[in-house]
């Protein structure tokens, strides 16, 4: 930067234009595309990770948070909803007084190459949160006002079953080898843990206060489960679900929301809501390692495929941060749409937008000149 100084050529613009290409740089440089459900905005918003550039937004339905990728990376799948908006603070008596559309309920298909929905599933009401399985034929979804997971044949778009769980379902996993689904019951502290072969419930395991999340290890054998009421991380074995047991207790100001697991560096990545944090556990010792601020109360997460990049989606501050997961610290902050609830992380499609790395240093391009707003303050 002193060089930058010492030159009559550079004007403060160009000054701060090379200091915006240092910190794009410095972020993400894998090929990869973000996708952020925007549950206010009813879109989601389409990020380059490299740039923070906006590739477009995409007008999705009604309240779309709960987001999944297929295994080619060609369609997203998007939970939207018709009930009103309701947070705890609000009076389910009051809440049920407020009109909701049922026709708005499904699950989203959208193009990945287009940009547009495809097709909407019925998957029962009021869906949030789902699991699509390894092979991609079907989705278990969690209808929070009527305490049911249902399974919906993607091909088809029929419900081939409701299976009854515990009250205000929210989170949902499948196992790594397809075998079991997790269901976490908001009102009932319990996790479901239903065989996706039978479609049964073969257990009901009591974990923390208002369960939001599960993460497996990668052998299936165990799940983490988040639970935001009492601040805690759990983990029950899977599927006779003991022993379970309390891992961590996180200060009484986090809810613990979203977890993700990064067994290559023995990471737990828990968002903590209201706490304005990602709170970065050891999976072995379970040992809090650090938090890290982000934006206003974050929920969704999602890492990068080579765990270098951690994102969080921030509802009330509109925007994504960025954490670098070596020096876990949040190095950018990018804006998206009202409310983001959910992101995922997908790969960038083969038409790759113009430019390259070497000529940021060149010429301003309009993808970076975006990314200005993008760099934290």
């Amino acid at each position: 930067m002193a060089l930058i100084y010492r030159s009559e050529a550079r004007t403060p613009r160009r000054i701060l234009w090379l200091g915006i290409a240092a910190v794009a740089l410095a972020c993400p440089a894998e090929a990869a595309r973000l996708y952020v459900s925007n549950e206010d905005g009813h879109s989601v918003t389409v990020l380059d990770a490299d740039t923070g550039a906006t590739v477009a937004t995409i007008p999705v339905g009604k309240r779309p948070r709960g987001m999944k990728l297929d295994s080619d990376g060609l369609r997203l799948f998007v939970a939207v909803s018709g009930l009103p908006k309701c947070p705890p603070s609000v009076p389910d008596e009051e809440c049920a007084k407020l009109e909701r559309d049922l026709k708005a309920d499904g699950i989203a298909i959208v193009d990945i190459a287009t940009h547009k929905v495809v097709q909407v599933l019925h998957a029962g009401s009021d869906p949030e949160q789902f699991a699509l399985s390894r092979d991609g034929r079907r989705l278990f979804v969690a209808n929070e006002d009527v305490a049911t997971m249902s399974v919906v044949d993607v091909r088809s778009g029929d419900v081939v079953a409701r299976v009854p769980v515990g009250r205000e379902p929210e989170g949902v996993g499948v196992s790594p080898d397809g075998r079991w689904a997790l269901v976490t019951n908001e009102s009932e502290n319990s996790v479901s843990v239903v065989d996706t072969s039978t479609l049964k419930i073969v257990k009901s395991v009591e974990v923390g206060k208002r369960p939001r999340d599960v993460a497996f290890t990668p052998d299936g054998k165990a799940a983490y489960v988040s639970g935001e009421f009492d601040a805690s991380v759990y983990r029950m074995a899977i599927p006779q679900g003991v022993p379970v047991e309390r891992v961590l207790q996180l200060r009484k100001e986090a809810r613990p929301m979203a977890i993700v697991l990064d067994s290559s560096r023995a990471r737990l990545y828990v968002s903590t809501g209201r706490g304005g944090t990602v709170a970065v556990i050891d999976s072995k010792s379970h040992e809090l390692l650090a938090e890290v601020q982000v934006g206003t109360r974050p929920w969704g997460i999602a890492l990068s495929q080579d765990g270098r990049w951690l994102y969080t989606a921030n509802g009330p501050s509109n925007d994504v941060s960025v954490v670098d997961t070596q020096t876990l610290r949040a190095v950018r902050s990018i804006p998206v749409g009202r409310s983001p609830w959910g992101v995922v992380v997908g790969p960038d499609p083969p038409a790759k937008l113009p430019g390259n790395r070497d000529s940021l240093l060149q010429e301003p391009s309009p993808q970076l000149r975006y990314a200005s707003a993008s760099v934290s303050r």
